[in-house]
């Protein structure tokens, strides 16, 4: 599945709740979903960490089909070849510590 798949299912599951919740509150429950992953992170089970970034990255699509932004084009432009800083693969940038 693809980025845009994922997004556009999203979409055809959830768009009509999403827009009646609005932006705010759809930020509201990607925020708990991040903090559910952060508990996760320092002691889940791989099985509830993995549940926990596919919340969160429905809930982030989620946010990008409310707003208007197609997430693959947007991860595409900035990502697409490479750091979007020094533009190298892996990044090359120095480290700060």
């Amino acid at each position: 599945m693809t980025i845009a798949d994922f997004q556009k299912l999203m979409a055809d599951l959830y768009l009509e709740h999403d827009t009646r919740r609005g932006l705010g509150g759809t930020f509201m429950w990607f925020m708990e979903e991040v903090g559910e992953l952060s508990t996760a992170l320092r002691s889940g089970t791989r099985e509830e960490i993995e549940n926990e970034f596919a919340d969160a990255f429905a809930w982030l699509t989620t946010l990008a089909n409310l707003a208007g932004i197609d997430a693959d084009a947007a991860v595409t432009r900035k990502y697409g070849t490479g750091c979007p800083c020094c533009n190298t693969s892996p990044c090359s940038c120095v480290q700060k510590p």
